[in-house]
């Protein structure tokens, strides 16, 4: 099991996923749910935090996916 204290950075609270990634708080959830997005990590009875480098992560995969994607001429 992998700890955040490995990770050292920075934690994202969801208006901040939100800003990186141009997703509303619903899409997130929803892809989350469907293990299509980074897990959130809970650190308080109603806060969650998100691992930065892993949203940046996501973000990267989608636009290497949508630049490698036949429908889009490459």
């Amino acid at each position: 099991m992998t700890t955040v204290a490995n990770h050292g950075g920075r934690l994202l609270r969801l208006p901040q996923v939100c800003d990186i990634t141009g997703v509303k708080r619903s899409m997130i959830y929803q892809m989350e749910a469907e293990h299509r997005f980074p897990r959130r990590i809970k650190i308080g009875a109603r806060a969650v935090v998100w691992l930065e480098e892993e949203v940046r992560a996501w973000v990267a995969q989608r636009v290497d996916s949508s630049r490698s994607s036949p429908e889009n001429g490459a």
